[in-house]
């Protein structure tokens, strides 16, 4: 089999820059934030310094990514997709009543670039925090940047339409993403015609998977891969609802999708490979400021995962699949230890729909998933 046309993608789950790990960057915004909980965001530094020790603020703008930044130079992936849970603005105009709202200072986002970061999904319950305002100026700054973007815009059209993403000489990646009420999108964030705004998605029924077989038909080329980057379900809890299942087996059958990169949850959940294609129901949160922050520590959302999936685009399969775990300390992504990787192996073997697949560890720490069957 030839690997030099397979197309790799690095996916991950939630990247949130914003709040503290805003303040450590070197051009914080003011410190203010809204919350019944903490009035400034240096709390958070403080919750984390007091958990694993001092951070070397101000940073520069590769410390957040860590060992991330070995991995991915290793690993060379033609596409870098993120779910980027935050606002990116200096507006002052939160969104009142919602309680939690994320932002940082537009001179940060070198902190992306430096990951090479080529693609945002924005259709999440982050990116309205700081207002429309908030959202144009995200948008604004992004595509400043040379970062693709998809899932929010200025209006309905710039929102459902997809970030096209060029793999050299082997073919593109057309990335869509889509928000759900259940990952605590509020209605009044869905985009108009005269509105900014994400995609929000009106259910998961069947009339949507045919309305989205259509945005991709009109896109799509010879050798393309389709992602459909989705913000779906509650942070906490392992089960699959039904109809995220029903759905994303939907585009796949339907609408010709082949990646689903489900987020919201804050800790991995389990992964499908169905008719050879790979889905992803929730990839955990990969970068927070939530460190000394009590509460579900069974499900261990300190542990993520940096999945790198290469998929043959001349016909949607997946090929190869390795994903490697990583932990947040200090708001710094670093390598997981062993142990911590034998727990995930466990969790991803028991969670997961994976009949006739095998999940291992390998002896440099790697997961890697069987691709040989998946019907």
């Amino acid at each position: 089999m030839r690997t030099d046309s397979w197309i790799t993608l690095f996916l991950c789950g939630d990247v949130m820059t914003g709040r503290g790990i805003d303040q450590i960057l070197p051009f914080p915004c003011d410190p203010a934030i809204h919350e019944p909980y903490m009035q400034s965001a240096l709390g958070y530094v403080e919750l984390a310094e007091t958990a694993h020790g001092r951070i070397p603020a101000p940073v520069d703008f590769r410390y957040i990514w860590g060992d991330a930044l070995d991995i991915l130079d290793q690993t060379a992936p033609d596409a870098r997709i993120i779910n980027l849970e935050t606002a990116v603005t200096m507006s002052d105009d939160y969104w009142r009543g919602k309680g939690i709202n994320y932002r940082m200072n537009p001179e940060n986002v070198p902190c992306l670039t430096s990951a090479g970061i080529d693609c945002c999904s924005l259709a999440n319950n982050h990116v309205l925090d700081w207002g429309h305002a908030g959202l144009l100026d995200t948008v604004e700054a992004l595509r400043a940047a040379g970062i693709r973007i998809a899932g929010a815009g200025p209006g309905l059209r710039e929102a459902v339409e997809p970030a096209i993403l060029a793999a050299a000489k082997k073919g593109r990646v057309l990335v869509f993403s889509f928000g759900t009420e259940t990952s605590g999108i509020p209605s009044d964030w869905q985009a108009a015609s005269d509105r900014p705004g994400v995609n929000l998605l009106p259910d998961l029924s069947g009339d949507t998977v045919q309305a989205i077989c259509e945005q991709v038909r009109r896109v799509r080329q010879p050798n393309d891969i389709v992602v459909a980057s989705i913000h779906w379900g509650g942070n906490w809890g392992y089960a699959i609802p039904p109809k995220h299942r029903e759905f994303a087996r939907g585009l796949i059958d339907r609408a010709g999708v082949d990646v689903i990169h489900g987020h919201s949850s804050h800790h991995v959940l389990g992964i499908e490979v169905y008719k050879h294609r790979l889905i992803l129901y929730g990839c955990g949160d990969f970068l927070n400021d939530y460190e000394g922050i009590g509460g579900y520590e069974q499900y261990r959302g300190d542990i993520g995962l940096m999945y790198f999936a290469s998929i043959d685009p001349s016909q949607g399969h997946l090929v190869q699949m390795r994903m490697f775990p990583t932990q947040i300390r200090r708001f710094r992504i670093r390598r997981a230890s062993h142990a911590d990787a034998l727990w995930l192996e466990d969790v991803l073997i028991r969670e997961s729909n994976l009949p006739g697949i095998s999940i291992f560890l390998d002896e440099n720490n790697v997961l890697t998933l069987g691709c040989n069957s998946g019907e």
